[in-house]
């Protein structure tokens, strides 16, 4: 790992989170124990999923639920140390960029295949580099949220990307070396290389099953059978069966992998509601589960679960479509609605121990943080003040939050709704609700078709950067937010490119400040999400960035 060349070029990777949690995870029921040999390798593990994923090929997707399946079965070029943000060798051995940092060398791991056999090497490197960047058809582009916001464009803008693209050319001089050409310095790298979209994939695999073909009808997309069956990476589980009546994902030990798994099978099983993943918990019917209800915590520990909280490294905000409602344009209305919202009183009776009020959208533990940046306590009387004198004290907005699924920024995503629309009637604005499932057609809503006034949703941070953050909700023109600032926007871009070290925190600290004038959306907490386990699975270090992996899980 070349630990000075990362210094250099990206100190922020390199910050391990303080109080992140090494754990051990679950115990299951007798007869689990006992088909596990009673302990060692082998046996199957039942995880709590909160939502069904979208399907399994990462680079179309920007899902939590979905990433935490395709990490154990796909390896990216780099990855995140366990319980951190730092960064360690994965596919790639060591990476190193060159002077200007345009060119990134990735020597790789040698002898490793790919679950269909096939060989993982530099031209498999670049066979998925070349397959992003030249992505045909504006319905697989736009769902391609990462590689917009990283690699800015395509060899052809199609969808939502505009930009022009940060990605050359890749080159493979040797089996074990790929060369990287960028048209331009990114301040994202090498830590954005550790995103799940951008995981190796089986060449033979994807050209086998098709695996570009995404089309869209109105407000729905589909995708190929490669992304619903036939996913292959060089993790140390492969894919082996997804029965949507059950909501059951299992995935078996990759045996071809450098690395396989210490268990026969690892089971996801959908329960969207909190309470259900808690009963099953207890039945033995999982050995764990995410996102236990904050009222939950100490009741789940004295019946002797483990209850595992996480670092905070992420946002919930309140999102604000300028594109749809006028009168959201207008700055004071943004500012009324910040002042109207008791974040305080939010924060202590609906998150869990830890959470705090966000005062902007990047968390306190990642560098371009700063505490200068414009506030907006609770005031309803200001928030009302500033409706009149905006003329917008008849103001309705259509509220939509999501529905069948637990976020780490949104425990209960019904019980924020309703805190959050109570307080903005109480400064006199009617709410209009619209409800929608997570993976029913809620995210395509409100970050592609915009229906949406205002609308709930958040952030885990992928790696220690400021512009993971605010670069990826402001840095450009979004559907999502609908408003166009090509001064905030170039304040973002010219952050990005700042080099590493003080001139780069500065950079994104400016950047916050106007932010926080602007009000593009409104900041509500950052909480402290937890797993939930049993006393006898170990293995499974709990991760700041959602990044848990079960390779190493054991059954007690």
């Amino acid at each position: 790992m070349q630990l000075l060349r990362l210094t250099r070029t990206r100190r922020a990777a390199l910050i391990g989170l303080a109080g992140a949690i090494a754990v051990s995870l679950t115990g299951c029921a007798q007869s689990q124990r006992d088909e596990a040999g009673g302990g060692g390798t082998g046996g199957t593990m039942v995880f709590g999923d909160t939502g069904n994923p979208k399907m399994f090929d990462p680079v179309f997707n920007d899902d939590g639920e979905t990433f935490r399946i395709t990490r154990q079965m796909l390896d990216t070029l780099i990855q995140n140390k366990p319980g951190s943000a730092q960064l360690e060798p994965s596919l790639a051995t060591k990476w190193e960029p060159s002077n200007d940092s345009k060119t990134w060398t990735f020597t790789l791991k040698q002898g490793v295949k790919f679950s269909d056999g096939t060989p993982f090497d530099a031209a498999a490197v670049c066979f998925n580099f070349n397959r992003w960047f030249n992505m045909k058809g504006a319905a697989a582009q736009s769902q391609m949220i990462y590689y917009g916001d990283v690699f800015e464009g395509f060899a052809n803008n199609e969808g939502d990307a505009s930009g022009q693209p940060v990605f050359k050319s890749c080159d493979a001089p040797k089996a074990d070396t790929a060369v990287l050409n960028l048209n331009k310095a990114k301040g994202a790298f090498p830590a954005a290389f550790t995103l799940p979209s951008f995981a190796m994939q089986s060449p033979a695999a994807l050209k086998q099953f098709n695996a570009d073909q995404v089309t869209q009808s109105g407000d729905s997309f589909s995708y190929s059978d490669y992304a619903y069956k036939h996913v292959t990476g060089t993790g140390p589980f492969k894919f082996d069966n997804w029965d949507q009546g059950k909501g059951e994902i299992t995935l078996v030990r990759n045996d071809t992998s450098a690395e396989p798994a210490k268990l026969d099978k690892l089971v996801f099983k959908v329960i969207p509601d909190e309470n259900a993943r808690k009963q099953a918990l207890k039945a033995g019917d999982i050995q764990g589960y995410d996102f236990p209800a904050p009222a939950d915590y100490g009741l789940l520990r004295n019946e002797g679960e483990q209850v595992l909280i996480r670092p905070s490294f992420n946002v919930l905000y309140l999102g604000i479509n300028q594109s749809g409602n006028p009168k959201l344009q207008d700055v004071r209305v943004r500012q009324a609605l910040a002042y109207g919202i008791n974040r305080d009183q939010f924060v202590k009776s609906k998150l869990a121990e830890g959470s705090e009020v966000a005062t902007e959208f990047v968390p306190k533990a990642v560098e371009g943080y700063t505490d200068d940046v414009t506030k907006y306590p609770y005031d309803p009387q200001k928030a009302k003040q500033l409706l009149a004198e905006a003329g917008a004290s008849d103001l309705t907005l259509k509220f939509y939050y999501p529905t069948e699924v637990t976020r780490p920024y949104m425990p209960n995503p019904a019980d924020t709704f309703t805190a959050i629309s109570e307080d903005l009637k109480g400064i006199g604005i009617k709410i209009q609700p619209v409800a929608e499932p997570w993976n029913g057609g809620y995210k395509d809503d409100v970050q592609k078709f915009h229906k949406q006034d205002i609308h709930l949703l958040g952030w885990t941070g992928d790696y220690n950067d400021a512009g993971n953050f605010v670069g990826t909700f402001f840095g450009r023109e979004k559907p999502e937010f609908g408003f166009k600032n090509p001064e905030l926007f170039s304040a973002l871009a010219a952050a990005d490119a700042a080099p590493a070290g003080d001139q780069h925190t500065q950079a994104y600290q400016t950047a916050n400040k106007q932010i926080m004038q602007f009000l593009p959306a409104i900041p509500i907490a950052y909480p402290t999400p937890a797993i939930v386990v049993g006393p006898k699975v170990k293995g499974v270090v709990a991760s700041p960035l959602t990044d848990e992996r079960f390779n190493n899980v054991t059954l007690g």
